[in-house]
């Protein structure tokens, strides 16, 4: 807290401590003052600088990549890999943040690297194991540096992986099965990343894995609600190629939750439940859509408002909330709206508003509470 010495004065004033102690207290702060860590203003700057580098450098090299000879370009291509992990190296003892950094640009070069090697010798080969390249590498780096950034890649990039080997199983077979394999998957990764933190002592790449989650989840929860929607796609619970989709189907629920059980151990029952869930969608929204979508949907908000409520996770308290909230207003939108005068239609949309929204956030209120306590 910036206002740590009124907090102090309000506590010694209430008898909670004593005077000595809270000089004791003062002094401490006043002689650690700024020394706790960086401020948010330089990791901005940082994250900002290196993401601003790694694109001037890629940049520079489109613009000037048909003036090379293919040995420059491929001396271009291992300066770009090497050379920032070397430059992160340098400075790692100077200035941490800045190595890891520099660390994160080089291995979002070699993704770049990769494919511009391919583009050197003309290799037309199966392009996502160039994807499952950049992933191992960086795996590799996090094997060797454990820094954020690197897992934070390999997060990102494996799931990346899998969907592209999916589009090339699938070839230029379109059909809703397609996206609702992908999204479902997608979506069971995402919980099994925002379920990552166990207790509040968790370490720092479990809550980074936490807040990717919690960012990918609700994305995916809208791809997966059209793709398993009656009235966006037709009715085809029998795909031509029964065989290929058993395997994405298999992949898609069996390694989110392989991970959970990973992070999780006993816990990643709940994944298991949740996995059930996102099958039954898919087969309901097309059978029968309607009410009895929305109203799965409506349950499968209530569960993740739960599991938040066992397990003292407010965000996940907050996110089954907005889902229910977003529920309701496509409910409204889709089958009551035009059903309605214009005049009735928006006295309905602002009584959902006020009303709804009053009584949510209520609800989100008293049952976030229940999530502290239950820490």
């Amino acid at each position: 807290m910036d206002n740590w010495n009124g907090w102090l004065v309000r506590w010694a004033d209430a008898g909670l401590i004593d005077a000595a102690t809270a000089q004791q207290i003062r002094a401490y702060e006043t002689a650690h003052a700024g020394t706790a860590g960086w401020r948010w203003p330089i990791l901005v700057a940082i994250a900002f600088g290196g993401l601003m580098l790694g694109g001037g450098v890629l940049l520079f090299v489109a613009a000037h990549w048909d003036a090379l000879s293919p040995g420059q370009r491929f001396a271009l291509v291992l300066v770009l890999v090497a050379g920032f992990h070397v430059a992160g190296a340098l400075v790692a003892d100077r200035f941490q943040g800045l190595s890891t950094a520099l660390q994160a640009v080089g291995t979002a070069a070699l993704g770049a690297g990769i494919a511009l090697a391919g583009q050197i010798f003309n290799l037309d080969e199966h392009w996502p194991a160039g994807i499952l390249m950049w992933a191992v590498g960086a795996g590799a780096g996090w094997w060797v540096l454990r820094q954020l950034p690197q897992l934070a890649l390999v997060a990102v990039l494996t799931p990346a992986w899998l969907v592209s080997e999916w589009m090339v199983a699938v070839g230029s077979l379109f059909e809703p099965a397609v996206t609702r394999v992908v999204a479902a998957g997608v979506v069971l990764c995402a919980l099994s990343y925002l379920t990552a933190v166990r207790g509040p002592a968790s370490s720092g790449w479990r809550r980074m894995l936490q807040w990717m989650g919690g960012i990918a989840l609700l994305p995916a929860a809208v791809i997966l609600a059209f793709a398993c929607s009656a009235g966006w796609w037709r009715n085809d619970l029998l795909p031509a190629r029964p065989a290929l989709y058993a395997i994405g189907w298999t992949i898609a629920i069996g390694l989110p939750l392989g991970l959970a059980v990973v992070l999780r151990r006993r816990d990643a029952l709940f994944h298991g439940l949740a996995a059930v869930w996102t099958v039954a969608l898919a087969v309901m929204g097309p059978a029968f859509g309607g009410i009895t979508l929305y109203g799965w949907w409506a349950l499968g908000a209530i569960g993740l408002v739960s599991w938040g409520i066992r397990d003292g996770r407010v965000e996940r308290v907050n996110l089954g909330a907005v889902l229910f909230a977003a529920t309701v207003g496509a409910f409204y939108f889709s089958e009551v709206m035009d059903k309605l005068g214009r005049s009735g239609s928006l006295i309905g949309l602002g009584l959902l508003f006020l009303v709804g929204g009053w009584a949510l956030e209520r609800t989100r209120r008293r049952l976030a509470l229940q999530a502290r306590e239950a820490l």
